[in-house]
Order: C-alpha cells, then structure tokens, then sequence
C-alpha cells in the first residue's frame, strides 16, 4: 500500500494531530519476565480516509493489548504564572491521552488526513521461557478492486532468563468512590457501583497502584467548610446510651475485592478535617432510629464527644482489620497537609489516636520537615519540591508525593508535560531511597471542592482549578474504565525502580547511581534531569545489558533465527 505510512516509535513521545511523527523508530526491545512494555504505532494515509483492521500475531497474543490513542480536552495546560519551559503545549487544546481498547471498535481502524496513533502494550509474564518473541500488528485494507492488501509492522522481544523483582514501592492514589458512583450515573454501594469499583480496582493495580483509599469514613477531602461529598463511609455506625456499634460487612466486601484485585495496602482515611484539623470528619450515626451527621463541620476536632467517639472505634477498627488479616498492610491519616500553624492541633490529634493503633503509622502529606522532628508523624509524605530537608534527617519511612503546586522544574504528569517527565520519577524515588508514593487523583470528576462532576474528556482541569490531568489518570468509557497514556508510562516509572533493584544486586546501589548520572551527563535530583525522550529507554537497555552480562545470556541477535515459533 504506496498510500500509507507506519511508524513505531517509543511510549515516551506524544503525537499531536497537526504535530510531525519522530524519525527515530524502535523494532527491538530487551525485557524481563513480569516486566511491561509499551510503544506506539502512528499511521498516516495519502487519502481522504481508510479503514483498517487491526490484528494482533504473536507467542505472546494474551499478554498483548492494543489501544487507540484519543485526544482530550486539555483546557488549562499550565497555570499562570509558571515560567517552566519544559511543556508541550501552554495554550488550550487537544492532547492525546485517552487509551479506548480496539476492541471497542471491533478491530478497525478509520483514518483521516491527520495521523493515528495505536498504543501497544505487551505485559510479559514472569518465568516466561528465554528467548525472541515477535509482535506482529498486522493491518488489512479492503482494495477496491477486491483484493486485501496487509502491512505487518513487527517489535522483537528478547525476554532474558531473570524476572523483575516484585514491586517493593507502596503506590497509593485517592480511590474516590463517590465519582465513580456518580459519573457511571448509579447509586454508591448499589450492585452496579460495587461492579464498577471492582473494575476501577482491577485497573489501578494493572498501572502500579497497589495501595487504595479505603473510606471506612467519607473522606474529609476537597470540600469546602460546611459542605458535604456524598455518604461513603463502609462502617455503619449506631449509638446507644454511650456507646457505638460498628458494623463492619462492608468494609469487608471492600477488602475481599481488593485482595480479588491485587491491592495489598489500605490507606484508612483521615481522622480529621483537611488542612489544619480544626473540625471532625462528616461521620453518620444512628441513633434513636435516626441517621444523620453525629460529626462534622459543627464539631470542632477537640470536642469531647469526638475524642470519645475515636477512643471506641479506632479499637474495633484494629480488632476488625486484625480478624481479616490486613491490619500490618494498613496505614493511618489524621489530616492532609497541614501546615506549620497547625502543628498543635496536630500534636494533639497524634497524641489521642497514636496509642489507639497499636504501633501501626500515622502518615501524612506535609513540607514542613518540624512534624518528624517533633516526633508526630511516623511516615512523613513530602512534596517533591520540599525533600531536602527530610533527606537530611535520613528518614527511615520517607515518602514522596506531588500535585498541583509540582509544576516547575520537578517531575509530574500533566498532559501539558512531556512523558520523559513523567518517568523520571523512578530513578529519582530510587535514588533518595523513597519508601513510597502519593498521588491525589486516580479518578476525581468533580470540580475542586467537589461541588459538581465534569466530564474529564471536556474538562480535565477539575473546573480551572488544576494543570489538566492532575485529578485523573483513569477515564470512565461506557459501563467500563479506561487507562491513560500517563498512567501507563507512570507505571513503567515505577518498573524502573525494581530494575534498579535488580541491577543493584549484581553491582551495588552506588553503582546503579554512578551509572544513572553517568549515562545523564549531571547529577540527578528532583530538579535536574535529563530533559529529552531517548535517556530513559537508552539507559534502561544499557542496564540490561549489565543484568545480562551476570546472569550469562548472549548477546542480542539481530536476527530472527531464534524466534521463538508460536506455537510455544
């Protein structure tokens, strides 16, 4: 077919409708068992339109997912006045970002003039037989005159006899469960809703996430003092006299889908309002046959009836997560960042709920490093811009996160923001020996305050308030859910740590960092990187390349003598 052109390119680029497709081009890539991988594969035409089919042919068929890139509305792309010149894009626009499986449109692919982009990910499985496996993606057009013309465009896996190692980095996003309710139009904790948290579930821990907001309260989160985000609390509560029954089947059907799914972690939320626990969470009590806000806005965090409130449940709360196996994997919030003027409300909170909890953390997302000093927080979670000062006290438990305010020079995963951006942060979590990661948005479709929903293909920046993508890396897409482009290359972020790792046991960390820097040209921090799309996967095949020379493997052929046939 003389009328259209195939490239494939690497995950780390980004592909514009009116943008030019990179020259540079891979066919060939070095893997591991359990690691994933993901290119793409941009068609362009000479005609009016064309339809295709698009197949998959491989050893590796099952392990294979093909996506059609789509673009979304990225309607504030940079919030003024950032002077960060490292974006794509700093006026409004579309993006690419939006992963909608082939299937969805039965194979076929309709081109226009502009270019398409196909996104292909390839999840290896663990102990798979060492060899080359091919990728083919093969695209079929109906001539006119009845003849079928096929292009293949082919990606040789070399899968090494070493599997990656199993994720050690907790990765927690805010599960709201609320939205999902919501934006799928059904009613929060309905059969449908409990279909669709499962299938919310099964895809964060497809992208890394193995760590979820478990609201046994709703959450006291992006809401305005007196207002209300709906119900979502899993302990029911009923009082009587003066003491509280919890009854605990919900929260029980939450943690059995998590494990069904493969989350591990369960961040409990928090014990108190957002930003200087000056009130107690929106908490519904039965009581006298009646079910209203026993708590809230209208009780001040140090109100006697809320102390005691905390001193009955957080002891049946233990007892409960004890009974189902889960209580070691669980972590515990009182406030989301608070800032220096709240470190008494603070220390007050530590000191009521820590003696609760039987020696499991309280963490929280803060930038002032006095709350570890102070000795009130156990797993400090820092802001990516304000590390330095935690790294100084050589935090044992020390965790990162971002959000809106990471915007200059740091990494982050905007949709205004190249994908090297993105990925970045693996070797710099690996390099500072971070425990774990925080991210607010898995899937928040409301705006700020969570006043009203948006839809996230039209409004990405939860109604002006944030960098476009900031509050999703999910889309909802019919009764299903969908990945974004930025959640996958976040997840091989991610990887990219447990490589280190691996890499690290042959040769050392001092010389997994010496290597990094060197094949850098800098020093790397959270400020300085790399700032172009051929370091990362150029350095991921160098360190390959070392794994290899210890595990005794040869060197990659080009050929493709060794396929392995596919009929394995």
């Amino acid at each position: 077919m003389d009328n259209i052109t195939i490239k494939q390119i690497s995950s780390l680029e980004k592909i514009r409708s009116y943008d030019d497709v990179p020259d540079a081009t891979i066919n060939k890539k070095c893997l591991l068992g359990g690691e994933s991988f993901s290119y793409q594969i941009v068609v362009a035409i000479q005609l009016d339109f064309m339809n295709l089919k698009v197949e998959v042919e491989s050893p590796l068929k099952e392990y294979v997912k093909v996506y059609n890139v789509e673009d979304v509305m990225m309607d504030l792309p940079i919030r003024p006045p950032c002077k960060d010149p490292d974006y794509i894009a700093t006026e409004p626009g579309m993006m690419p970002d939006a992963l909608i499986p082939i299937e969805q449109y039965n194979g076929w692919l309709r081109i226009y003039t502009t270019p398409r982009t196909l996104w292909v990910e390839v999840n290896i499985p663990r102990d798979l037989k060492q060899g080359i496996y091919p990728v083919d993606i093969k695209f079929t057009r109906k001539e006119p005159d009845g003849d079928t013309a096929v292009i293949t465009k082919r990606m040789k896996l070399e899968v090494l006899g070493v599997n990656l190692p199993e994720q050690q980095t907790i990765i927690c996003q805010w599960f709201h469960v609320d939205c999902i309710a919501d934006v799928h139009c059904v009613d929060i904790y309905c059969e449908e809703h409990w279909a669709l948290i499962e299938k919310y579930m099964k895809v964060a821990a497809e992208l890394g996430i193995n760590m979820l907001l478990t609201p046994v309260i709703t959450p006291a989160l992006n809401t305005n003092p007196g207002m209300y985000r709906s119900c979502t609390q899993l302990v029911k509560i009923e009082k009587i006299d003066d003491k509280y029954y919890f009854d605990f089947t919900l929260l029980k059907r939450w943690i059995t889908l998590c494990k069904k799914t493969g989350i591990k972690y369960y961040e409990i939320s928090y014990l108190f309002s957002q930003w200087g626990l000056k009130y107690s969470p929106n908490i519904r009590v039965k009581e006298n046959g009646k079910e209203g806000y026993m708590f809230g806005w209208h009780v001040p965090a140090r109100d006697d009836s809320y102390r005691d409130f905390l001193q009955q449940f957080l002891p049946a709360l233990v007892d409960f997560l004890r009974t189902e196996n889960v209580f070691s994997q669980s972590y515990f919030h009182l406030s989301d960042e608070p800032f220096l003027e709240h470190l008494e409300n603070y220390r007050y909170a530590y000191d009521l709920v820590s003696p609760l909890l039987e020696g499991r953390p309280i963490m929280d997302a803060m930038s002032n490093v006095e709350f570890y000093t102070e000795g009130i927080v156990n797993v400090p979670i820092t802001a990516t811009n304000h590390l330095t000062p935690f790294l100084e006290k050589n935090v044992e438990e020390q965790w990162a996160y971002y959000c809106i305010a990471q915007e200059n020079q740091v990494s982050n995963r905007f949709m205004s923001m190249p994908s090297y951006r993105n990925r970045i942060i693996g070797l710099q979590l690996y390099k500072y020996g971070i425990k774990g990661f925080l991210q607010w948005g898995y899937n928040f479709y409301y705006d700020s305050q969570s006043t009203f929903i948006v839809n996230p293909y039209l409004t990405s920046s939860s109604g002006k308030a944030y960098n476009s993508g900031d509050s999703f890396i999910v889309y909802p897409y019919m009764n299903e859910v969908i990945p974004s482009l930025r959640g996958i290359v976040f997840k091989e972020a991610i990887q990219e740590i447990e490589l280190c790792r691996l890499l690290e046991s042959y040769i050392g960390k001092e010389k997994v960092v010496e290597l990094i820097e060197q094949e850098a040209g800098m020093e790397l921090t959270m400020f300085d990187y790399p700032r172009n799309s051929e370091y990362l996967p150029s350095l991921n095949d160098k360190m390959k390349e070392i794994i290899r020379s210890h595990i005794g493997n040869s060197a990659f052929e080009s050929s493709l003598v060794d396929v392995v046939p596919f009929d394995v």
